[in-house]
């Protein structure tokens, strides 16, 4: 077992406050925080958190580390990312404002952020706005936790790939809190490439693959993935090699196999192979759980499939472009 999996036999000895901060963070996942913060951390590098929405998960963290025996309050920093504002690119909701919805005329939850970690302000940074303005190009410190719940997005995936990606070492851990979302694939196939460098602490926590560095990860690596310089087939057994080593999460509730599979049509997908896609995507309509959660997934897949086929594969110029890069 590693050291990261010895934490998942001390879930039922947590007890969260009930007044935590609105969250979109299971329970599950809040107890690994606060176990992370109060009995792997210490603090010595950079503890880093990129999507700290409405605090939730920030307040489970940062009580973890308070009542860690190592953590230094006074040399020790939890840093937090986000918008902090609700809008368009932003997927944040209403509810992360105090009040449960957005007052009139206002668009920003920072100050109701800062009032429900005020216990932890002293050793909390806030970075509030687009991450590739808030974060430094420059900073090469190394980061000993970094929670991703930011990466909805190739472009932002790209800054936490250049950014905070290349600032991990042995020791290092990570958490992918949407490895449940199939619409995000750059996380399972980054994850596929960076397989030979980390160890995967145990079953996903819900939606959140945990892992940690146990070698240093070539710089080649780090650039393939912050690039996106994989082909489709690339991807798609990059995503497989994930799939032997991730099955349900540890509740048994969610088919991961599946998920990633999925996943695989939205590469096709969004590589505007939408036959390839919907090829992927259609034996999995019968599986219970997507079925049941992804509905919209297979329209959006399905949809798009169907208008290539009317149109005979795309403009003109999809059908050239496809052309030069099959060679």
């Amino acid at each position: 077992m590693t050291k990261l999996g010895r934490l998942y036999s001390l879930f039922d000895s947590v007890e969260l406050p009930d007044t935590l901060p609105y969250t979109q963070v299971s329970d599950w996942e809040l107890r690994f925080l606060y176990l992370l913060g109060r009995h792997h951390l210490s603090g010595r590098d950079r503890i880093v958190e990129l999507g700290s929405g409405g605090g939730g998960s920030t307040y489970a963290l940062a009580l973890g580390l308070r009542e860690s025996p190592v953590f230094d309050e006074k040399t020790g920093r939890l840093h937090a990312y986000d918008f902090f504002r609700v809008g368009k690119g932003t997927f944040a909701t209403e509810k992360f404002f105090t009040a449960g919805t957005r007052p009139e005329g206002e668009n920003s939850f920072l100050d109701d952020f800062r009032d429900r970690l005020e216990p932890f302000l002293p050793f909390l940074e806030i970075h509030a706005g687009d991450i590739w303005q808030t974060s430094d190009p420059d900073d090469s410190t190394p980061v000993e936790f970094l929670h991703i719940d930011i990466a909805k997005t190739a472009r932002v995936f790209r800054c936490v790939s250049e950014r905070f990606l290349t600032r991990l070492r042995p020791g290092s851990v990570v958490l992918h809190q949407d490895f449940a979302g199939p619409r995000l694939p750059w996380l399972h196939y980054s994850m596929g490439a960076l397989l030979p460098y980390v160890e995967i602490a145990g079953p996903p926590i819900r939606s959140t693959l945990a892992f940690e560095v146990t070698r240093p990860i070539p710089e080649d690596v780090l650039k393939t993935i912050s690039e996106d310089a994989f082909s489709l087939d690339e991807k798609l057994a990059l995503i497989s090699a994930v799939q032997e080593r991730v099955d349900r999460d540890h509740t048994g509730g969610i088919p991961f196999k599946s998920v990633l599979e999925l996943a695989k049509a939205y590469v096709a997908h969004y590589a505007g192979e939408h036959r390839r896609a919907w090829s992927i995507a259609k034996p999995l309509t019968g599986d219970e759980y997507l079925s049941r959660t992804r509905s919209d997934h297979f329209e959006q897949v399905r949809k798009a499939y169907e208008d290539d086929r009317a149109t005979g594969g795309g403009s003109r110029l999809t059908r050239l472009v496809r052309k030069t890069v099959r060679g």
